[in-house]
């Protein structure tokens, strides 16, 4: 399975922005979806996540209530909608995907078995 992330960009803050990860390969649909970020100098932060059959969804604390992780297995795609931005939102956001544990969801990176090339975003005025 091969990840692309697009859908960054400049964006103000207070504004939105709407991230893709279209994977290549038939198993998308049975693969869990991950997002992190990662800024300069910080570590890869798990951002939020949705199970193979779009069940279940998970947020870390920094974004709960601004962004949304869906996904569409038809069209072997998922998306980070980001609301309500903040400049310290800005980080190239990663897609991943994997299917280990029982929702083949952690806010491990190691977890996961697929990643795509990540996608920056800048959040400033």
């Amino acid at each position: 399975v091969q990840l692309q992330a697009s859908g960054g960009g400049l964006v103000q803050p207070g504004g939105s922005l709407r991230l893709s990860c279209v994977a290549s390969g038939s198993t998308f649909s049975s693969l869990a979806v991950a997002w992190f970020r990662q800024a300069p100098g910080k570590e890869r932060e798990f951002i939020g996540g949705i199970t193979a059959n779009a069940g279940i969804t998970t947020y870390g604390d920094s974004v709960k209530g601004r962004f949304r992780v869906s996904r569409d297995n038809a069209y072997n795609v998922a998306y980070l909608q980001m609301n309500s931005l903040k400049p310290g939102d800005t980080a190239v956001y990663y897609c991943a995907a994997g299917s280990r544990g029982v929702f083949g969801l952690s806010a491990r990176t190691d977890f996961y078995d697929y990643w795509g090339q990540g996608t920056e975003v800048t959040v400033s005025s």
